[in-house]
């Protein structure tokens, strides 16, 4: 799941940055709402993470600015704004929730796995594909009979795969989903986590289509 994290205060950022890697999020970080503008162009995010006092453009401003152009993504606001009119103001700017700081790690992972379910239709931390189960929470992967603890790279691939069942993933999109910005990818990176993946759960458990990229089925046919 790729990140965009927009936030100005350095101690507050370098703390979700490394928190959100080690959960297996790939994460972009920007300081101000103008960098944000030009971030969000791309589209490449499946989330947000909003402060709303930032250099440059007010948060609620750039919030506004994206439902305008149809942005989908979902954004959870982070801010010390805890008055009442503050969360309703970013609520109905198109936030999908709102995190008052001082926060807990614990907590704003939680809202993110939340955000994950909607995105992929599942009712739970359980991301189901055929025989396939990958649990959010734990990133434990179960296969038929097999079952182990994904790295958090594996973990970020597998869930770009889990959540679109039948689609193929090219190389460059799953790296858009393992790798930040300034991540250096290795151009076998991602052969190297389906390799190690598969060497855990069974050869099958990703399909690859030669010149296209990798799947995983909707229905288990093996």
């Amino acid at each position: 799941m790729r990140i965009l994290l927009v936030e100005d205060d350095e101690m507050i950022g370098s703390a979700i940055v490394q928190a959100l890697n080690d959960a297996a999020y790939a994460v972009d970080w920007v300081h101000d709402g103008e960098s944000a503008t030009g971030a969000l162009i791309s589209k490449e995010h499946d989330a947000v993470l909003l402060d709303l006092t930032l250099p440059k453009r007010d948060g609620i401003d750039l919030l506004r600015s994206m439902r305008a152009e149809k942005s989908k993504a979902p954004v959870i606001i982070l801010t010390a704004r805890d008055a009442l009119a503050d969360r309703i103001a970013g609520l109905d700017a198109g936030a999908d929730d709102y995190l008052t700081k001082p926060f807990e790690i614990s907590e704003l992972l939680a809202r993110l796995r939340a955000v994950s379910r909607r995105l992929g239709d599942h009712h739970d931390n359980a991301m189901r594909c055929g025989k396939l189960t990958v649990n959010a929470a734990t990133h434990v992967a179960t296969y038929g009979d097999t079952e182990c603890r994904l790295t958090s790279r594996e973990f970020a691939l597998m869930s770009a795969l889990v959540n679109r069942p039948g689609t193929v993933l090219s190389r460059s999109q799953l790296e858009q989903k393992v790798y930040p910005w300034e991540g250096q990818v290795e151009s076998n990176a991602i052969e190297v986590l389906i390799h190690g993946i598969r060497k855990k759960l069974g050869a099958s458990v990703i399909r690859n289509i030669r010149g296209v990229g990798w799947l995983v089925d909707k229905e288990d046919n093996h």
